[in-house]
């Protein structure tokens, strides 16, 4: 019982540390408690003062001005190997809590949107800009809406950093979000790199199960130069980010208007859809369930890293309001 104690507050220390470490402003112990129920921590602001209070002691965190906290170097390198264990599926649990939390209406063309967030050197970004315009326009992208900050500013759940420009790309959750909404359940099984043979999708060639990672597959590809996104569009031949999912055969009808009323509104992503119990793209379908296979929303990104740009990637970042979003070719 006192081992499991100690597990919970810890548990809730990395948690407010991640939310420092997410934050170029010192933030006070009301704004840490709000930004706690994102992940799953119930705190009053009395406990979050409680747990700053051991952090600052143990030289995770300083006391800026009145309330404020910032995160030290020491808690930064907490952050990075505290509660392994804990991290495991954590990405699973993250695509959960954001299809629960979205709020798009297609039919209203309002609500909130999952979102990743890209950071690039304010200097390339009109290099980078250039390098993504082909992907978006082949389609190799969940939706071709996106949004832009500034230095200082907030972008789904992100603080811009100085020097960089914040960029917002639609994540393929929203069809995660937008079935659970309709009433159907997701199986989010993986993330992968889904090989493209003359323009069409023949199989996953590297995969990484959602359930048993604590990283997002898409971050893990792009930084590890594993794509060929440039090579998809110019040649019809490469690699792309892709997820796999699965849902119950008898739901389909109903997935099918809901996936369609998203396009209507800007917002695709599946790239295919199996028949009951069929395998996808050599990837085995459960009994009565169907396989979907959804593009990544970093795709275009990974087309910029490609062309030599830096980008640091938040994927599955948090959500953005659909009416703050606009077309790439308006940027």
């Amino acid at each position: 019982m006192i081992g499991y104690a100690r597990h919970e507050v810890e548990r809730k220390a990395i948690a407010i540390l991640r939310i420092l470490s997410e934050s170029r402003e010192p933030l006070g112990a009301r704004v840490i408690a709000q930004q706690l129920r994102g992940y799953g921590v119930d705190l009053r602001e009395r406990a979050v003062r409680y747990h700053l209070k051991i952090m600052d002691e143990r030289g995770l965190t300083e006391l800026v001005g009145r309330d404020g906290r910032l995160i030290t170097d020491s808690g930064v390198e907490e952050l990075k190997s505290a509660l392994v264990g804990d991290k495991v599926g954590f990405v699973i649990s993250k695509v959960e809590l954001l299809a629960f939390q979205t709020t798009f209406d297609w039919e209203k063309r309002s609500g909130q949107v999952p979102a990743n967030v890209s950071l690039f050197p304010k200097e390339q970004f009109k290099k980078a800009r250039g390098a993504m315009g082909d992907a978006f326009k082949a389609g190799i992208c969940v939706s071709d809406l996106v949004a832009l900050a500034d230095e200082g500013e907030r972008l789904a759940g992100v603080t811009v950093p100085e020097g960089k420009t914040g960029f917002a790309t639609v994540c393929s959750i929203i069809i995660n979000g937008a079935l659970l909404k309709a009433g159907i359940p997701m199986d989010s099984k993986f993330g992968g790199l889904l090989q493209i043979r003359d323009h069409k999708p023949l199989r996953f060639v590297e995969l990484i199960e959602y359930a048993g990672s604590s990283l997002d597959p898409s971050e893990v590809f792009i930084n590890s130069r594993m794509t060929s996104v440039g090579e998809v569009v110019g040649k019809g031949e490469g690699k792309v980010l892709a997820n796999f999912r699965q849902i119950p055969a008898l739901c389909w009808p109903v997935a099918e208007d809901t996936i369609s009323g998203l396009r209507e509104a800007g917002i695709g992503g599946l790239l295919v859809a199996g028949d009951t119990s069929q395998s996808v793209c050599e990837i085995p379908v459960e009994l009565n369930k169907i396989g979907m296979i959804l593009l990544g929303g970093l795709n275009p990104v990974a087309a910029a890293v490609e062309a030599g740009i830096e980008v640091e990637n938040r994927a599955m970042s948090g959500l953005i309001d659909y009416q703050g979003l606009v077309g790439f070719w308006q940027l």
